[in-house]
């Protein structure tokens, strides 16, 4: 189904979005095995993500993790032949089992409504409505879709699973997010290799989220699993390993192309002003399950892995930013360098090494090629409603190296985190991999 056909972004959290959603024709909205549901859904969080301010990128890959899994758990048991994830994943149990006869669409309702109102309770009153309203929406297109009895129990199953999943959720260490995941203490007292605040804002004089690395993982044994040796040691010396890095940053920065620029800002995906990195790599399967009619069995099972595959990333992530604790290009390069240098991009807080957008794409992109295949092809449309044009990939290796590189573009990224990162995230991707998914 063309994407022309689906709800646009900036509507979905705007006061025009119920008029948007009643003048929808019913062939958008409504499919017999639910795939409509799904993506109204998703392109609804992938706005919260965007509008919910405690909603970094780490923070934003715990939610596409639970409600991939929520999706796919709702649909096991259903004519897809997929199998539960209970005991393959850490720390999740059989949840309930599926009646016979079930309607998968009002199953997927079910579970959305119960979900996303949990896992985006700290949203504001707009991200509130808008809930509320696709909620009502979606009850309105299903409505006389299944018999009164079979609709009760196909909503009762997945709302049944979604609590499931929820509980297991609040268990993991990751689920209060205080001070928007900044510690109340600013960075003191540190070494010249060490990172330090780059921004000015009060509440950045500390570094983003430093406990995530030990937040409960889904497959890895624990964040410190996919483990990174470590950077270029230290020093000031010109010729140096760790100099030559940061000068290569310098060079790059001076001589951008258009192009370079281009994909720099196309794979910055900012908190609140993007769905943050994992919500691309959401946003990329969710163009081509539209594009390629791919049935919601197939859907569930992509976003579980594909959402176990980012949280995993940015877990092990943030463990080996925090226990390597690098410096930043901007602090570096303005100290030994050129003190009045600025990058493209503005730096995140927080450590450098590992590039956190090169390790999730690493793991996305290995994920994705273990579904799809090597070669598939695809177009990424992530920030059309933002005026920056779709750009073609024949392969998601591709992409994942683009979004790597563009760090270094930005000049947010020495070229060891980029390398690494994919490494990182290729060793995770291949453990995501192995679960099973379907009956054999």
């Amino acid at each position: 189904m063309p994407l022309t056909h689906r709800i646009n972004r900036r509507a979905l959290l705007g006061a025009a979005a119920m008029p948007l959603l009643l003048s929808l024709p019913r062939s958008a909205q409504a499919a017999p095995d639910g795939a409509a549901v799904l993506a109204d859904w998703y392109r609804l969080v992938l706005e919260l993500v965007r509008h919910t301010a405690t909603y970094s990128p780490p923070v934003a890959s715990r939610s596409f993790a639970y409600l991939g899994i929520t999706l796919h758990e709702a649909l096991v048991g259903g004519p897809g032949g997929l199998v539960s994830l209970a005991g393959q994943v850490q720390g999740l149990t059989p949840p309930p089992a599926a009646p016979k006869g079930l309607d998968a669409a009002f199953v997927l309702q079910g579970a959305f409504t119960t979900a996303v109102p949990a896992l985006f309770s700290r949203t504001g009153p707009t991200g509130q409505r808008a809930m509320a309203a696709m909620a009502a929406q979606q009850d309105k297109v299903l409505s006389g879709g299944a018999d009164a009895a079979t609709e009760a129990a196909s909503r009762a199953h997945g709302a049944a699973i979604a609590a499931h999943i929820l509980a297991w959720a609040e268990t993991d260490g990751g689920a209060e997010i205080e001070n928007m995941g900044f510690p109340m203490e600013a960075a003191k007292d540190k070494l010249p290799s060490q990172w330090v605040p780059t921004s000015k804002v009060a509440v950045q004089q500390a570094p983003l989220l430093p406990y995530w690395g030990t937040v409960r993982t889904f497959v890895l044994a624990s964040g410190a699993d996919c483990g990174l040796p470590p950077p270029p040691d230290y020093s000031e010396e010109p010729g140096s390993a760790f100099y030559n890095e940061a000068k290569e940053v310098y060079d790059t920065s001076r001589s951008l192309t258009d192009e370079q620029k281009l994909i720099a800002r196309f794979w910055s995906d900012d908190p609140m002003l993007s769905s943050t990195p994992p919500g691309h790599w959401i946003s990329i399967v969710l163009e081509i399950f539209a594009r390629d009619a791919t049935p919601v069995d197939r859907q569930a099972e992509v976003l579980a892995l594909l959402g176990i595959a980012v949280a995993d990333a940015f877990i092990a992530c943030w463990d080996a930013k925090f226990r390597y604790d690098l410096v930043r290009p901007l602090t570096y390069i303005r100290r030994v360098i050129d003190p009045k240098w600025e990058p493209l991009l503005n730096t995140p807080p927080f450590p450098e090494y590992p590039s956190g957008h090169s390790t999730q794409s690493g793991a996305a992109a290995g994920v994705l090629t273990a579904l799809f295949g090597e070669g598939f092809a695809f177009e990424d449309g992530a920030h059309a409603d933002d005026g920056l044009p779709v750009r073609p990939f024949t392969s998601f290796a591709e992409a994942a190296n683009e979004a790597a590189i563009s760090r270094l573009y930005g000049g947010i990224h020495f070229r060891a985190a980029i390398e690494q990162g994919l490494a990182q995230g290729a060793c995770i991707a291949a453990k995501v991999a192995q679960l099973k998914t379907r009956e054999a």
